[in-house]
């Protein structure tokens, strides 16, 4: 259950930076479109994008993000027996039965 509450908590810091990288996306596309603009700064610009979009998705080669899938791999390496077992068993609270 720790690695599932971390996964939630990693998720929480990762939506946070969407928002901000979502941002930095467009800035980085209207540079693009800069006035004479050298070959070699666009490829910079281009660069960033594709790094934004891996991170973060929304993009066709990267739909979801690396960082969401990275976390969803997390997730999913958690045995589901073994979690629903921890979770019954943290049901139970901390006090030992003595019946």
């Amino acid at each position: 259950m720790q690695v599932m509450e971390a996964a939630d908590a990693i998720e929480k810091h990762i939506n946070a930076a969407v928002e901000p990288l979502e941002c930095a996306r467009e800035v980085a596309r209207a540079a693009l479109g800069i006035p004479n603009l050298p070959g070699y700064v666009g490829q910079r610009f281009a660069g960033l994008l594709g790094e934004i979009g891996r991170a973060i998705g929304g993009t066709p080669a990267e739909p979801v993000g690396r960082l969401r899938a990275r976390l969803q791999s997390i997730r999913d390496s958690v045995p589901k027996d073994d979690l629903e077992a921890e979770k019954k068993t943290s049901s139970y609270g901390d006090k030992v039965s003595l019946i």
